[in-house]
């Protein structure tokens, strides 16, 4: 009787285990490439153990070819060959022969079904089974290997993270559950891949792209917002959130992916930045590829392209919508580890991906994967979108005051508030870790200013960031006041702000002022609101002197006006009497909210019920009522309790 299989044991746990998936499940096979696994085959009675006159079949996607390298037919023989399939034999009777099989460590990822047929004579196969292929940072030929371990641990394994949102002086962390290890997150990972527009245009070449980080970065991207596609969340940056949940309610990734896939892949609402970046961090562990979260404070939104964000005031010190440019008080991607064999050598390692609906990435939105190394250097050149990563992190800004006769006067040119305390969890700890030099040279170097007119140079023809033309804005004159607000403590929501205006006059002369200060609730967009309190008033100040202007917004003021984020725009104008000379100064302030504290109950028992007290101390003047609690976290379902 010739070599006929009557099961096949796959050795869920222990390759799952050796392949780093055992978190995900130990009842079905999860594989990273690169990497050999364990099968052995049952043989039926009488069955000959001739393993060389068999062949293996390993082959994915819709329509699996060998051209396309989806498709892998491979006979038992000695060692793994590089960049191929192989099996070897490893124990051989009567009964069974157990292979070891490995995969190339640039095969396209997704879900496998494994076949056998004989090597010569009738092409029937047999089907053995199924298992599903990831990226395998452990391995050293896979382009998203990562040699250090407690690295791999942190932007791999790790199911818990830290968010920072805020505003560059004053921010703080949020947890966040990613839980890309729960068990139907791959298949939801992988389902993501197959309803990309991609993927419908032409399957084969799509599945066959997949053994490409760069090419799945891109397609993440895509499919984590739904403006193109049939991607995972919408975003909403506005005041109220109808039928969705609002983006600052979420904690976790698992929720929003469970309630795309089972919703038919329709949108889940709603999104912002942090949302969208955790979202694609889950899914880029997922599969397998070392990603971390990264927070830019200051961050630039360049709609123009010219590395330039011009900010337009009216002399009453409220912002102007007469741009499309803005500077978000906080904007969340992801960094995702990489070769980029595409590139120049040089550009290997970080990788910006933004899955945040922003600009068109190549008639798509998405955006990366961009080098670190371009951004730092100001090499515009390289791909992908790179000058639109570079404008968020260091470009400059320009502030001008528009007159009641439309007149534009220019206020300041700061080179150095775009792109400030870029952050992302520490490895191994509950701790920030500063990378913004990662991202620029010292603010107002040479070397910095150096970069700069490289990206400007490199940018596609634009030579010039600033204004001309017969619009442009008058250059301004002079000045001699110096204005600046300085909080009198941090702010906490149901409390007044107080804060004091700082002005210098470094002039020879007295000066009378007109100053004008306005709070606007603004939006993490860097999108103000209407003023929601002002104050006007005269002072005179000596020459040479200095005085300091003691203020208040009511919470009764700002309190209605709150978004999302709680944050307040300071903005002050000063105007010299009998003169056009205008001064200015802004700040954004933070308005924290009360912290929850979590004392657990006891001793934890592995498998069972522990309880744990949460305090909550409410700063308003009002009473809370009908409140909601969510809980969520590894192995915890998101669960909400109403508090009367």
């Amino acid at each position: 009787m010739t070599f006929a299989v009557s099961s096949t044991d796959f050795h869920y746990e222990a390759n799952n285990k050796a392949h780093h998936t055992s978190e995900i499940t130990g009842q079905r096979l999860i594989l990273r490439r690169g990497q050999a696994f364990t099968i052995t085959l049952n043989l039926h009675r009488g069955s000959q153990p001739e393993v060389d006159k068999v062949q293996l079949i390993a082959e994915t996607g819709p329509s699996p070819s060998e051209a396309s390298g989806t498709r892998a037919v491979f006979r038992v023989s000695g060692p793994p060959v590089k960049s191929s399939w192989s099996a070897a034999v490893q124990n051989s009777s009567s009964s069974s022969v157990t292979l070891s099989v490995t995969s190339p460590a640039n095969a396209s990822i997704g879900k496998y079904s494994l076949k056998i047929q004989a090597a010569k004579g009738t092409p029937q196969t047999s089907a053995l089974g199924e298992f599903i292929l990831l990226f395998n940072p452990w391995c050293a030929d896979d382009s998203v290997h990562m040699q250090k371990d407690n690295e791999k641990q942190e932007y791999v394994m790790n199911e818990q993270g830290l968010l920072y949102r805020g505003c560059a002086e004053s921010f703080s962390p949020s947890g966040w559950n990613f839980g890309q290890f729960e068990e139907d997150i791959v298949d939801i990972c992988l389902k993501l891949l197959d309803v990309s527009p991609n993927y419908s245009k032409n399957p084969g070449l799509d599945c066959s792209r997949r053994s490409d980080p760069t090419y799945v970065g891109r397609v993440v991207s895509a499919m984590v917002n739904c403006n193109d596609d049939r991607g995972i969340l919408l975003g909403r940056w506005a005041n109220d959130f109808p039928d969705g949940t609002p983006p600052s309610r979420w904690t976790g990734s698992v929720e929003i992916l469970r309630q795309w896939s089972l919703n038919g892949c329709r949108p889940v609402k709603y999104g912002q930045c942090w949302v969208y970046a955790a979202v694609m961090c889950t899914v880029m562990r997922c599969l397998g590829i070392p990603t971390r979260t990264i927070t830019n404070f200051d961050s630039a939104h360049d709609t123009d392209g010219n590395l330039t964000i011009d900010e337009y005031y009216s002399v009453s010190g409220q912002e102007l919508k007469l741009s499309s440019d803005s500077v978000w008080n906080f904007h969340v991607w992801v960094e995702s580890w990489m070769a980029r064999p595409d590139l120049p050598a040089g550009y290997d390692g970080w990788q910006v991906l933004d899955p945040t609906p922003q600009e068109k990435s190549e008639g798509v939105y998405c955006c990366g994967p961009a080098p670190v190394k371009a951004i730092l250097e100001g090499d515009t050149n390289i791909k992908h979108d790179v000058p639109f990563v570079f404008a968020e992190v260091n470009a400059d800004k320009v502030r001008w005051v528009v007159g009641s006769d439309g007149s534009k006067q220019k206020s300041y040119s700061n080179t150095r508030q775009v792109g400030s305390n870029i952050s992302t969890k520490a490895v191994g700890a509950n701790a920030r870790e500063d990378v913004t030099h990662l991202y620029k040279y010292p603010e107002g170097s040479k070397t910095e200013r150096d970069a700069f007119a490289r990206a400007v140079r490199k940018r596609n023809g634009i030579s010039d960031v600033t204004p001309n033309g017969p619009d442009a804005p008058k250059p301004p004159a002079s000045g001699v006041i110096e204005l600046s607000i300085k909080l009198q403590k941090t702010p906490v929501n149901g409390e007044d702000i107080t804060f004091y205006l700082h002005i210098v006059n470094r002039n020879q002369s007295s000066k009378n002022l007109s100053i004008t200060t306005v709070a606007q609730a603004l939006r993490h967009n860097g999108r103000p609101e209407d003023p929601c309190w002002k104050n006007t008033q005269t002072i005179k100040i000596g020459a040479n002197g200095e005085t300091k202007v003691t203020l208040l917004v009511p919470y009764s003021k700002y309190g209605a006006s709150m978004i999302e984020n709680d944050i307040v725009k300071l903005t002050a104008i000063a105007n010299e009497e009998g003169s056009n000379e205008m001064h200015m100064t802004e700040k954004d302030v933070l308005v924290t909210n009360p912290t929850l504290s979590i004392e657990v109950k006891g001793t934890p028992v592995l498998h069972q019920e522990f309880k744990a007290e949460i305090t909550f101390t409410n700063t308003l003047s009002e009473t809370l009522r009908n409140c909601l609690l969510t809980l969520s976290g590894i192995g915890l379902i998101r669960t909400k309790h109403e508090i009367p």
